[in-house]
């Protein structure tokens, strides 16, 4: 058996090490360390409440709006108001837009160009790879920064900016919309759409979103070579690498519910563990028995949490912390999210070979069409004159709690108040979930399974089929660690 240390990665937000034990050429077992504290819990504590909306964004650059979007949540539920609903629609849109935009990103400009390598060089799809998803040289790339750019002018429009915005408060958002604004909203939608259906799927986003089955996805294949469209591509090179057989976890699955809408939400919130069920938010625990943290080591819900650095602690490898469910490890993202909200085909396509790197970019890539398809009808919901944010008094004692969905997974933030000043504050990312060591059991965490059996070619020292999965799961290790 030997040992190999993986990391720095690039097109990975953030730090990111692997210790891998490597025996008869695949992953025995794997150690995950996110090497970087940040200290934005330690921030917060002792500022005035709402000092929450600028701080928390500053976390992350590319997943602002979700950080911004659960602060608003937390305080929300301390102060008890509800946003009216353009202010709930303006809120949905925001954070769709900036989702939307790392789907996109993520496929193009940090997933697929690993195919364009020259380890498969050999292949029958290389060349076409190669010419349309090379970093930087490739065809797609110009293409895509420049279709991304149009999609976040929404943003511009409903928040002032991205990233870092302050649209988003407790009672709604800031910015009204006039008639002839909604009309510039649709415009930007009818934009993305038009790039996603002629590039990105070669067809129409309601036909991506009704595919109900694996049986449905083959049938959908078979008439459309791989130069038909970049998903088309994808699936062909799935094929080709048996990517379905890569980077299985737990298989169990988690989501607060995205988008809020008429008392529910767009994607269900709820588990899967074999089946769907309710979601247990007073289940939520924190174990630190194997991060550079300090405390009893017994889990603890985030409510109760605090943050004190120790990187002398015994037996840590990680300044990441270990949530569990219920005691269990579970899987957050797009993946999650679908297998939750029961759309048939994830549901089809994890039954046949459960959470793994084939299905976790479906699931991503379903979302683009399926949440398209909601802002356009979310944007013509906007009642313009009507209001968009509501006020209210923050009170001295309080407590409050946030979740939302952002583009990888469920986000959570804990806020206590005492004497008019933050007392706690606590954040679970999405990246916390999936990258989480092991806990006080010794049970490793999403990533940690996901990559036992990963294969590693003779004389490798950072394993493709390694980098496939952690990318798989889009890793944002600066939300890891606060």
């Amino acid at each position: 058996m030997s040992r190999i240390v993986v990391g720095p990665f690039n097109r990975v937000e953030g730090d990111l090490e692997l210790r891998l034990d490597i025996e008869a050429g695949q992953v025995r077992e794997a150690w995950v360390n996110v090497p970087l504290y940040r200290g934005f819990e330690q921030i917060l504590a002792g500022k005035v409440p709402m000092d929450a909306l600028a701080i928390t964004p500053r976390i992350c650059g590319i997943c602002s709006v979700a950080q911004s979007a659960a602060a608003a949540g937390a305080l929300a539920d301390a102060q008890d108001i509800a946003m009216p609903p353009n202010g709930a629609i303006a809120a949905n849109l925001i954070l769709a837009a900036e989702n939307l935009a790392d789907h996109f990103t993520h496929f193009y400009l940090f997933f697929m160009p690993d195919f364009a390598r020259p380890i498969y060089a050999d292949a029958p799809w290389y060349p076409t790879i190669s010419d349309r998803f090379q970093a930087m040289a490739g065809s797609a790339a110009r293409e895509v920064l420049a279709t991304r750019t149009g999609l976040l002018h929404l943003t511009g429009l409903l928040a002032g900016k991205w990233p870092h915005t302050l649209a988003i408060q407790p009672g709604g958002t800031t910015c009204a919309v006039a008639a002839h604004e909604r009309a510039h909203l649709s415009a930007i939608l009818a934009g993305f759409r038009l790039y996603l259906e002629s590039k990105t799927f070669g067809d129409r986003l309601e036909a991506i979103a009704a595919i109900d089955s694996m049986d449905e996805l083959r049938a959908w294949m078979a008439v459309r070579p791989p130069h038909a469209s970049d998903f088309a591509m994808f699936l062909h090179v799935a094929d080709h690498l048996c990517l379905e057989r890569l980077g299985r976890a737990a298989d169990r699955f988690m989501s607060y519910g995205a988008y809020r809408q008429d008392g529910g939400h767009l994607f269900a919130a709820g588990v899967w563990d074999g089946g769907g069920g309710d979601l247990a938010v007073e289940a939520i625990t924190e174990d630190i028995s194997h991060a550079w943290m300090t405390g009893t080591g017994e889990p603890i819900h985030p409510r109760n949490g605090v943050t004190l650095p120790d990187a002398e602690r015994p037996q840590a490898y990680t300044w990441c912390k270990a949530p569990r469910l219920g005691g269990k490890v579970v899987e957050v993202g797009a993946l999650a999210r679908q297998m939750v909200d029961g759309h048939p085909l994830i549901q089809d396509l994890v039954a046949h070979s459960g959470g793994n790197v084939r299905n976790r970019v479906i699931a991503r890539l379903l979302e683009l069409a399926r949440v398209l398809i909601a802002m356009e009808h979310w944007v013509r919901a906007i009642r313009p004159g009507a209001p968009f944010c509501h006020g209210g008094p923050m009170p001295d004692e309080a407590e409050g709690v946030g979740l939302v969905e952002a583009a990888r997974g469920g986000l959570g933030h804990w806020l206590r108040i005492h004497d008019g000043r933050i007392l706690t504050y606590q954040i679970v990312a999405p990246t916390t979930w999936n990258f989480s060591p092991r806990d006080r059991h010794g049970v490793p965490g999403a990533l940690e399974q996901a990559l036992v059996g990963a294969p590693v070619r003779p004389g490798e020292r950072s394993p493709i089929a390694v980098q496939h999965i952690v990318r798989s799961f889009d890793p944002c290790m600066v939300c890891t660690v606060h």
